[in-house]
């Protein structure tokens, strides 16, 4: 299966993650994943990440995400 393929199959599961532990519309879950270095990271086929599963993208995304929060 093609790496875009397996992106486009995955990352709507990121996003319902996204939304539902931090209680955010689809369009600001979409907003903040694909501003996130998680999503650079997971468009970049050289990373492997897209091999991963949905969990394990969204610990990543997490783990940025929360270690830039200022609230």
């Amino acid at each position: 299966m093609e790496h875009y393929l397996i992106r486009a199959t995955i990352i709507p599961t990121i996003v319902g993650y996204i939304q539902e532990k931090y209680q955010m519309s689809e369009n600001e879950a979409l907003r903040v994943f694909y501003h996130s270095a998680t999503a650079e990271a997971l468009s970049d086929d050289e990373t492997g990440l897209y091999g991963q599963s949905p969990l394990y993208l969204f610990g990543l995304f997490m783990d940025e995400y929360e270690g830039n929060r200022s609230d």
